[in-house]
């Protein structure tokens, strides 16, 4: 829950509640006084006045920046969207400048990560459950928590502009509940409504889900995932901390066919992890020609680095394994949208190599050409298929295979906010089977000496060490190669420390990237 301003100067960020002339005080305060009584007495909440003005008397307008959050966060709870795919094209249709985008930005993921503290405050604030509030309403009293307590916006802006907003998209009826539970929630801190919140508690994992906004059942696994992957259990507390920061954009130039120059101009600096990559504290990516042309991608770096450590891995010799005369074949095995294809792809026409990106969903396979339009097209082929079924129908035919296999995204929260309000403890068991068909899949169609890189966006367990060892388990003829080490053989750092019993995990807290997960299992001659 990061601060940022829109009230007080700091850049990203201006007072909008100044600009739409915030609470409107002449001639107001008997009328406020009025309004206010009875909102106490509708909703049964009670809070010190910093502001004399009625919410008939406050800005009737939605400012733009408030407007887009708000859009944002009806979209993700009212039809199962992605922040991070609606956000930029609200901010486009809005005409946003760069300051008022970055505060829509953080108001949204804001309000979006912290939702589960928030909704705690709220049932303390509001007089019926929130499950019978109306879900437009609710989602105003989220932006206007998050405003409150972790943005550097003053308090009457905050809430002068929060009911302008309910006044302006959702009528001026449920302004009154908003003005009342609003003041409610500022007659306290974050810090204070947290120890309000965690008084009487004495579970670990309860104290942590309620003070960094996770769900329990995630803050357990997450405590598993450490220790599985030789971490120790007390870094939870700076994980979830890393879940909940500000994500910075992270660009990669497509080897061979793009540059950083048009980036590093626009402010980006040089990335410190992966070759070829760039990283922004904010703005819109998209504004660059180079991403536009998709020379340059916004990735995340343990992506990147995962593609270029598939792409590095020693294979042996195959042996009576025919080879096309044209170099090697790769296969991604579960491509959409098509990010890693893309990087797996320029790398591949670099060395003469072909990339066939298999990809069930029609939908989602346009999304991967897209990705790779900008890599010659002798390089790469689109397939449209289950992945299961690649090794009956082409054993032994690659020598480079990913399977950045479907999971939970418990290691990309920090870009997904939403994901962890969305996730259930059983996804974990239904999605279990899937990965392990699919790594058997892709272990068919490698030929003997080739490589197959089992990749997950999560550090479960259950969906990362335990799935490897079962494939190891089912075969005599499979080894695992020392992922840390080749992951620091293609990092510009060399020491990422990310191995643990020749897997890799990498996570937000320690290395500023995604928690990605990576096995390298070789198949022997």
């Amino acid at each position: 829950m990061t601060n940022e301003n829109h009230g007080s100067g700091n850049s990203g960020a201006r007072n909008s509640g100044a600009r739409n002339s915030g609470a409107r005080n002449s001639g107001a305060h008997d009328s406020g006084a009025r309004r206010n009584a009875q909102g106490r007495e509708r909703n049964r909440t009670s809070a010190p006045s910093f502001t004399a003005a009625a919410p008939s008397a406050r800005t009737r307008r939605a400012d733009p920046a408030r407007l887009v959050a708000f859009e944002v966060l009806r979209a993700v709870s009212g039809e199962d969207a992605y922040a991070n795919l609606v956000l930029p094209s609200r901010i486009r249709q809005h005409h946003l400048d760069k300051r008022d985008a970055g505060f829509a930005t953080e108001l949204s993921y804001g309000a979006l990560r912290g939702q589960g503290t928030y909704d705690a405050i709220l049932a303390r604030c509001v007089d019926r459950p929130l499950e019978q509030l109306d879900p437009a309403v609710l989602d105003a009293l989220r932006i206007g928590v998050h405003q409150l307590l972790a943005m550097r916006v003053p308090a009457h802006a905050a809430l002068d502009q929060t009911v302008g907003l309910a006044r302006a998209v959702i009528g001026a009826g449920p302004s009154s509940l908003i003005n009342a539970v609003l003041r409610r929630v500022s007659a306290n801190d974050l810090q204070e409504w947290i120890a309000t919140l965690t008084q009487g508690q004495t579970d670990a994992s309860t104290i942590a889900a309620l003070t960094y906004s996770h769900p329990e059942w995630i803050v357990r696994a997450l405590r598993q995932s450490l220790v599985s992957h030789g971490r120790d259990v007390t870094e939870i507390t700076a994980l979830l901390e890393a879940d909940n920061a500000a994500p910075v954009v992270n660009l990669v130039a497509l080897p061979g066919l793009g540059d950083l120059t048009e980036a590093l101009d626009e402010g980006f600096t040089v990335g410190g992890l992966a070759p070829g990559s760039a990283l922004s504290s904010g703005g819109d990516p998209g504004r660059l020609s180079a991403v536009r042309d998709g020379t340059n991608r916004v990735q995340d770096v343990g992506s990147q680095l995962v593609a270029r450590a598939l792409a590095a891995a020693e294979l042996l010799p195959p042996g009576g394994s025919a080879v096309e005369p044209d170099g090697e074949r790769w296969l991604d095995l579960c491509a959409g949208p098509g990010g890693k294809a893309a990087l797996l792809a320029a790398l591949a026409g670099q060395r003469g190599a072909t990339l066939l990106a298999n990809e069930p969903a029609p939908h989602r396979a346009k999304l991967v050409k897209q990705a790779l339009a900008a890599v010659p097209r002798d390089v790469w082929t689109v397939r449209i298929g289950d992945g299961r079924e690649v090794g009956e129908q082409r054993p032994e035919g690659f020598d480079r295979i990913l399977v950045d296999a479907p999971c939970t995204g418990l290691g990309a929260l920090r870009r997904r906010p939403e994901s962890r309000w969305r996730r259930k403890p059983s996804d974990v068991g239904e999605l279990g089977p899937l990965q392990r068909e699919l790594l058997a899949s892709a272990i068919k169609a490698v030929r003997p000496g080739g490589v197959v890189a089992y990749a997950t966006c999560s550090p479960h367990p259950a969906e990362t060490n335990a799935v490897v060892v079962d494939a190891l388990r089912k075969r005599e003829d499979l080894e695992l190669l020392d992922a840390g080490a080749v992951l620091d053989g293609v990092s510009l750092t060399g020491n990422l420390g990310a191995g643990h019993e020749k897997t890799a995990q990498l996570w937000p807290h320690i290395h500023g990237t995604d928690a990605m997960f990576l096995a390298l299992i070789r198949k022997k001659v």
